[in-house]
């Protein structure tokens, strides 16, 4: 399938058609807050993201961020660059649980070892997710964990017809 013709890039925006693959990890300066069940799970400004062209950002904070919110759930997968992944169920109050809702890769590939004590969640289960301010939307399709800002520009991974992007 042919690559799609990236959006129009406003000012303060990134296109994620600019990101790299194999994917990059950074630090950013940024406090990432998650509610769950009418409570918040995790606030923390010890953030990194994971860029990979056609996606929008991955976002992992620190799992001791999450307190006793996550416990280990069913499965595991593989990515290619960051290596075997484990998952999570995200507990939130009011006994709330979201199943498999978070993940992370706990003997990363070379490159990636700053993953290792981190998870990420997906936004679409919880009850709202907050980066630097700003309400998320999850990244399209639900298969992908990215969280969508007003600071990025696509078209998305995920969204009908991207399978082979």
């Amino acid at each position: 399938m042919a690559r799609p013709v990236p959006d129009t890039v406003r000012p303060g925006q990134e296109s994620v058609w600019d990101y790299p693959r194999p994917p990059r990890v950074e630090r950013v300066r940024k406090r990432a807050q998650i509610d769950f069940g009418g409570v918040r799970i995790a606030d923390t400004d010890d953030v990194v993201r994971v860029l990979e062209t056609s996606h929008p950002p991955v976002y992992y904070l620190p799992i001791a961020a999450f307190g006793d919110a996550l416990t280990l759930g069913e499965g595991a997968s593989f990515c290619e660059f960051k290596g075997g992944a484990r998952y999570f169920d995200v507990h939130g109050g009011g006994g709330a649980v979201a199943p498999r809702a978070a993940w992370n890769y706990p003997s990363p590939m070379p490159g990636y070892e700053v993953l290792a004590d981190r998870v990420a969640v997906y936004a679409g289960p919880m009850d709202r997710v907050i980066l630097g301010g700003e309400t998320v939307e999850p990244q399209p399709g639900g298969f992908y964990g990215g969280w969508v800002t007003s600071d990025l520009a696509g078209p998305f991974k995920g969204v009908p017809g991207s399978m082979g992007w």
